[in-house]
């Protein structure tokens, strides 16, 4: 092919490859650092493989997810703070597979944005790998798109998708085993996690104040660092609950909250019956709730309101897994049973 003096380039439309190039190289070490049995985590290929019997699988089925992060990506770009943004991004996915039961084995990280800055893209990919880590999946892959004209300045968007794996006789949840009077198990969220960040945005607004002044609900640290604080990852406390057939059920609280996630994992004829007394109301919803005006039940639909993971389970069972995951360093607590409908 000819060369042509005046043609146009890639670059001059927008695109760098040589910046996708260098991120490439720079996010390959942090991908290697979460290889498991079953992946090498290796970076550059058309597609990844995963050896489920080097995994330990004998009967397995496939559980795949799928999610994003969603506005609160605006107060991660408005704060400059992309060094956690990644862990949501694997938190949202791999809590979704603990609800099916299923073990967490490959995650796959999507990456839009306008200007490609290798720093900050770095930082996202740096923390989908530590979020990778503490589910024990491995960062197999995922996709740099770099679209100008499509996200205004630095914006990204982020999407992941994971792929994990359970024994054909341990999907959760085990509606057949449910019965009114087995008990809820409420595990402490670490604030909003990655739900509700339209009307948190709002409340801000409404409040007056600045992400770098002080947050009136976490003494020492600034408005924007505590609202960024990063969604919490269950898999290591719960998942050996779940492989010693302790669990009956499982609910990720994510959109729609504690009134619509908890019944995703009800049998049918039966409701959970909160109580919403069983645990304080973590500072920060307690303040979103007062500048909002927030009605309680508002509250109760759009945020996890302190209850990141719900778990059902036997009431000859509950005090068993309550001190197990005391012990793996997780806030839980009773905070309901099941009822009749």
């Amino acid at each position: 092919m000819s060369e042509q003096p005046s043609g146009l380039t890639y670059a001059q439309a927008g695109v760098d490859i040589d910046a996708g190039t260098a991120l490439v190289e720079a996010i390959k070490p942090l991908a290697k650092a979460t290889r498991r049995p079953g992946a090498d985590a290796a970076l550059g290929g058309f597609g990844a493989l995963f050896d489920l019997k080097a995994a330990g699988f004998i009967d397995p089925l496939l559980v795949s997810t799928t999610d994003g992060v969603g506005t609160k990506l605006k107060i991660a770009i408005e704060t400059g703070r992309h060094d956690t943004v990644g862990i949501d991004l694997v938190a949202m996915c791999v809590n979704d597979l603990l609800a099916q039961g299923a073990e967490p084995l490959m995650f796959l990280d999507y990456f839009a944005t306008g200007k490609l800055d290798v720093t900050s893209a770095t930082a996202v990919v740096a923390g989908i790998a530590e979020g990778c880590k503490q589910a024990g999946a491995a960062l197999v892959g995922g996709e740099t798109a770099e679209m100008p004209g499509m996200y205004a300045g630095g914006d990204y968007d982020l999407a992941g998708f994971s792929i994990g794996a359970v024994e054909r006789g341990a999907v959760l949840p085990r509606l057949d085993d449910q019965k009114a009077g087995d008990i809820l198990i409420g595990i402490g969220s670490d604030g909003p996690h990655s739900n509700g960040y339209s009307l948190v945005r709002r409340v801000v607004e409404r409040s007056g104040l600045d992400w770098n002044d002080a947050a009136p609900f976490a003494p020492g640290k600034t408005l924007g660092e505590a609202l960024m604080a990063p969604t919490r990852i269950y898999v290591k406390s719960v998942l050996p609950l779940i492989k010693a057939g302790l669990i009956k059920g499982g609910a990720h609280i994510t959109g729609g909250g504690l009134i619509e996630n908890p019944p995703r994992a009800i049998a049918e004829g039966l409701e959970p019956r909160m109580d919403w007394q069983a645990w304080p109301l973590p500072p920060v919803f307690a303040w979103l709730q007062s500048v909002g005006n927030v009605a309680d039940h508002e509250l109760r639909r759009t945020f996890n309101c302190g209850i990141g993971f719900m778990l059902i389970v036997a009431p000859s069972d509950a005090q068993a897994v309550l001190t197990a995951l005391l012990n793996a360093g997780e806030n839980a607590f009773i905070c309901g049973e099941l009822a009749a409908a």
